[in-house]
C-alpha cells in the first residue's frame, strides 16, 4: 500500500479543504492493518473485507482513484492512478502527472471533468459484471463456513462472467490460496495480454 504518498498529499493539501479516504480491498482486516499501523495515517484508512467499494462505483482494478467534490459529485470517475513509480517498468505509467493534477484541483487552479464527461467515462456494470459479483459474494459466503469446494465454484464461475474484473479475480485467490501476486496470477495476466485486453485502462485527458 501506498499510504505514506497519500498521507502526505493529505498534509499537504488539507487546507484546502482536501480530503483523502484510502480503501484497502481485502479478505480479512488482518491483511491491511499491519500496513496501516505502520503508516499511522491522520485521514480516514478503510479495510473493506466485502468489496462494497467495488460494487457501489464498479472498480474492477486497484490502484483506482476517484474524485469526489465538496457536493459529494463523482467529478473525475475510476482511474488508474501509482502513488509511486514502483512498478512504471512494468505498466507503463507514472505517478508524476495524476499526482499533479489532484493537487492542481485540490488548490483551485484547473476544474475537474464536465459533468458531461464525468457521466461518459463512468463505466457502469452490465447484467454479467452485477451477476459476477453477486458470485463472488456467494462464494465468500461458502468459504467463510468452511465450503471451500462450494465457494471454488462460484469463484470461477464470477470469474468466468466477469474476465476483465481483476478485484474479483484476484480477490478470489487469497481465500483460494493462491498467491495475487504469484505464478498463477502472472500466468492469468499474460493470457489477458495476450488476448490484446490492457489491464490497466487510464482515462484520457487528464486535467492539469
Amino acid at each position: 500500500m501506498d499510504l505514506p504518498v497519500w498521507q502526505a498529499l493529505y498534509e499537504e493539501l488539507k487546507g484546502h479543504g482536501f480530503v483523502v479516504i484510502t480503501v484497502a480491498l481485502d479478505k480479512s482486516a488482518d491483511d491491511a492493518r499491519p500496513w496501516i499501523e505502520a503508516a499511522r495515517p491522520a485521514h480516514p484508512s478503510l479495510i473493506d473485507t466485502r468489496h462494497v467499494l467495488a460494487d457501489l462505483y464498479n472498480i474492477v482494478n486497484v490502484p483506482t482513484v476517484l474524485w469526489i467534490d465538496a457536493q459529494g459529485r463523482i467529478v473525475r470517475p475510476n482511474d488508474v492512478t501509482f502513488a509511486t513509480d514502483t512498478f512504471k517498468h512494468v505498466t507503463g505509467l507514472e505517478s508524476a502527472r495524476p499526482l499533479a493534477a489532484i493537487r492542481a484541483w485540490a488548490r483551485g487552479e484547473t476544474s475537474a471533468l464536465p459533468t458531461e464527461d464525468a457521466r461518459r467515462l463512468q463505466t457502469l456494470p452490465s447484467a454479467s459484471d452485477q451477476q459476477a459479483r453477486a458470485e463472488f459474494g456467494l462464494g465468500q459466503w461458502l468459504w467463510e463456513r468452511g465450503q471451500r469446494d462450494a465457494a471454488e465454484r462460484h469463484f470461477v464461475r464470477a470469474g468466468e462472467l466477469a474476465p476483465h474484473d481483476f478485484t474479483i479475480r484476484r480477490g478470489t485467490m487469497p481465500m483460494r490460496g493462491i498467491d495475487p501476486m504469484g505464478p498463477e496470477f502472472r500466468r492469468m495476466l499474460q493470457a489477458w495480454k495476450d488476448a490484446g485486453q490492457p489491464y490497466y485502462r487510464p482515462l484520457p485527458d487528464l486535467p492539469g
